[in-house]
């Protein structure tokens, strides 16, 4: 198998003509299939850093809209006390006045 391209059971199966069992069931094996996997863990993949970018910078752009709503929510939580307290005051003004 080429360097670069992935380690998958499939591939081995393929090129060598071995049960998919031999390279799970054989300890020895499978001890490196799993050091192998370790390895291509590690390794470049364009494709997932396309998609990682493209998910941090759709994730910066929601933590921006997120902190823009809780701006927004607080001003307006500000807005309705007031209002509240104007309430408050014009129906004591309208008792007093009865």
């Amino acid at each position: 198998m080429d360097e670069r391209e992935p380690v998958t059971v499939l591939k081995l199966m393929e090129k060598t003509g071995l049960s998919r069992g031999f390279f799970y069931k054989n300890p020895t094996v499978r001890k490196e299939l799993d050091r192998a996997f370790e390895q291509q863990a590690g390794m470049s993949n364009p494709k997932k850093k396309i998609l990682d970018m493209a998910m941090n910078h759709e994730i910066q752009a929601l933590l921006r809209q997120l902190r823009e709503v809780q701006q927004d929510n607080e001003k307006l939580m500000k807005e309705n006390e007031t209002l509240k307290k104007a309430l408050e005051r014009k129906n004591r003004e309208l008792i007093c006045s009865l």
